[in-house]
């Protein structure tokens, strides 16, 4: 399964990529730019991020999880107002009468 279109990465040069950098260093921490980089890779637009990070999470190998694979996924329904006003645009205010 391709998961990133731009660069041309599938869960198979993942989990390669993962595999060659654990038997290389089993104590090293597998990052995102690290399988890019070991795949000789930029990351383009970032789009894939949420499925390249899930392709990760799906790896025994990976070990210890770094911290942006163990954050979990917030909806937009969750996310804080920032304590602004419903109507805090000037456009979504009143017009004074």
């Amino acid at each position: 399964m391709i998961v990133c279109q731009c660069t041309g990465i599938s869960d198979r040069d993942i989990i390669a990529a993962i595999d060659w950098m654990r038997s290389a260093d089993p104590e090293t921490i597998i990052t995102p730019g690290k399988i890019y980089h070991a795949l000789g890779k930029r990351a383009d637009c970032g789009g894939c991020m949420p499925l390249f990070l899930d392709t990760m999470r799906a790896c025994d190998k990976v070990g210890v999880a770094p911290p942006i694979l163990r954050a979990r996924t917030v909806s937009k329904k969750e996310l804080p107002d920032e304590g602004r006003r419903q109507g805090h645009r000037i456009s979504e205010r009143r017009a004074a009468v």
